[in-house]
C-alpha cells in the first residue's frame, strides 16, 4: 500500500513505490503544475488518473495515431528496452516477463526517469536513441520532435534536451547503464548548453520527497542557482 499527500507548499510524504502502475499515479500528482508535456510543451488537463494534452496550445499536428495523440502517457526517458533487454526475464519474452523481477521493477518505476508525453510521441519514439538529425524535418507541426524511423534515432526539441541528458547521467550512475561514447559526448553538450529550469528543480525536489534520493545531476545545479 502506498500514499501520496500534499500540503499547501506541495511537499509530498515519502512512500514506497512497488511497481510502474503506482509510479504513474504518483507522477500525476507530482506533475500537476508541470509547464507542459515533456517534448512539445502542450498544456495538460489532468482528470483523475488521466492527462489530456491541449494540442492547440503548442501547435501539435497529429502524424498518424489520433487516439494516442489525445492522451498523456508516461515516457521512460531512458527506455525500458535499454535497461531491460539484457536481463534473463526480458530474453524469455520481453518486458512483460520482467514484471516480477525486483531490480527491473525498481528501475522501471523510478520517477526521475518518467516524463508526461503525448502518447503518439511516446509510441513513435519507442526505444530509439537520442541523436542530432540535422537534415530531418518534424512530422508533428510546431512540436520540433524529429524521428528517423529507418535509422531508429530521435532528435528531441531543445526544451527537453538538458533534462534528457541529466536523466541519462543519473540512470547510468544509479543502475550501471552503460552509455555509448556518442551518447556520453552528446549529453555532455546538452547538459552544458541547456541549464536546469525552475520546473526541473521543483520536480526534482518533489521526487526526492517521495523516493528519498536525488538526481544529483539536477540537484547540485539547482543549489547553485
Amino acid at each position: 500500500m502506498f500514499f501520496l499527500s500534499s500540503n499547501k507548499k506541495n511537499n509530498f510524504r515519502k512512500n514506497t513505490i512497488h511497481n510502474f502502475y503506482q509510479a504513474k499515479l504518483v507522477a500525476i500528482k507530482i506533475h500537476k503544475n508541470a509547464p507542459g508535456s515533456f517534448y512539445c510543451g502542450c498544456k495538460i488537463i489532468w482528470k483523475q488518473k488521466k492527462g489530456i494534452p491541449n494540442l492547440f496550445s503548442c501547435g501539435y499536428k497529429i502524424r498518424k495515431d489520433k487516439n494516442r495523440a489525445t492522451r498523456i502517457e508516461w515516457e521512460h526517458v531512458v527506455p525500458a528496452w535499454q535497461f531491460g533487454h539484457q536481463k534473463k526475464c526480458w530474453k524469455k519474452g520481453g518486458r512483460k516477463k520482467c514484471v516480477k523481477d525486483r531490480i527491473y521493477k525498481n528501475i522501471e518505476s523510478d520517477l526521475h526517469n518518467l516524463q508526461p508525453a503525448i502518447g503518439e510521441i511516446n509510441g513513435d519514439r519507442s526505444n530509439f536513441m537520442y541523436s542530432q538529425l540535422n537534415n530531418k524535418v518534424s512530422s508533428y507541426g510546431q512540436c520540433n520532435m524529429k524521428i528517423d524511423f529507418k535509422k531508429k534515432l530521435v532528435e528531441p526539441p531543445e526544451r527537453a534536451r538538458g533534462a534528457i541528458a541529466r536523466t541519462y547521467f543519473y540512470m547510468s550512475e544509479k543502475y550501471h547503464i552503460v552509455l555509448s561514447r556518442e551518447q556520453n559526448t552528446l549529453f555532455k553538450i546538452w547538459d552544458k548548453i541547456f541549464p536546469v529550469t525552475n520546473w526541473e528543480c521543483e520536480r526534482e525536489k518533489l521526487i526526492f520527497n517521495v523516493q528519498g534520493h536525488h538526481n544529483n545531476y539536477v540537484y547540485k545545479k539547482c543549489n547553485k542557482k
